[in-house]
């Protein structure tokens, strides 16, 4: 393994690096390792995406909102047999 020394880094970047290896848990040498590999095209970029823009609404329908959800669906659920001969 090469040890390099890299200058010029200003206290904006500095200060994001850090941040970053606290909220992973990491060291900024793994960081700035993993960051230079994605950037170089070694290693692919891993992908965490999640979605939770509609989070806000799980758990609000109350049993009678169920209910009449599924009464105004029920017919999405009917098969027309003509349609599949």
């Amino acid at each position: 393994m090469t040890t390099m020394t890299l200058r010029g880094i200003d206290e904006t970047i500095a200060a994001v690096l850090k941040e970053k290896a606290r909220r992973e848990d990491t060291s900024v040498n793994t960081v700035m390792l993993r960051i230079l590999k994605e950037g170089l095209g070694i290693e692919k970029k891993k992908r965490n995406v999640v979605y939770d823009d509609l989070d806000h609404l799980a758990g609000t329908w109350s049993a009678e909102d169920a209910a009449e959800f599924e009464r105004a669906t029920a017919v999405f659920e009917k098969v027309d047999e003509d349609m599949w001969k």
